[in-house]
């Protein structure tokens, strides 16, 4: 982790956080007027981008993957049967975002942007969280990973 400074016209202030977003994991960045008052000072605590692939393709993820049928019973019968307020293991959590996946899989070509892209996103950003704050890549490609190593080794 480091600590990076630019002064820059106010007017690339917007262009310059958007490049810093786009190159580091970065921290919220924090904007000061330079002491000669022309210029922006823009500090911001980054890290390098964390990748953590290879990403299987959809098919090789779930390639031992029970039917979406199944998989629906399984998770309505672990949260039907937990006690209210109950923290679910990480299985149920992984296991529901890459059964989101599917469905929305499945919905894509029709609607890249619809309800089910959507919930499957925010599932695999659930997850994501759990496992790992603060890293970014695409959630979705991180389940595929993340199921296909649990598919294999259970």
């Amino acid at each position: 982790m480091f600590e990076i400074r630019v002064i820059c016209d106010p007017a690339d202030t917007d262009r310059v956080t958007a490049a810093l977003s786009g190159a580091f994991a970065a921290g919220a960045i924090r904007t000061y007027p330079s002491r000669d008052g022309k210029r922006t000072r823009l500090y911001v605590t980054a890290d390098r981008r964390t990748d953590p692939g290879p990403w299987p393709t959809p098919d090789e993820a779930y390639a031992l993957a029970p039917s979406i049928i199944s998989e629906i019973g399984w998770t309505t019968h672990t949260v039907a049967t937990a006690a209210c307020f109950t923290e679910l293991e990480r299985d149920y959590y992984l296991r529901k975002a890459a059964l989101l996946d599917r469905i929305a899989l499945l919905d894509e070509p029709d609607a890249p942007h619809g309800d089910a892209t959507e919930t499957a996103e925010a599932a695999a950003l659930h997850l994501l969280d759990m496992d790992q704050p603060g890293v970014i890549c695409d959630p979705r490609a991180y389940i595929r990973q993340q199921y296909a190593h649990w598919a294999t080794h259970h």
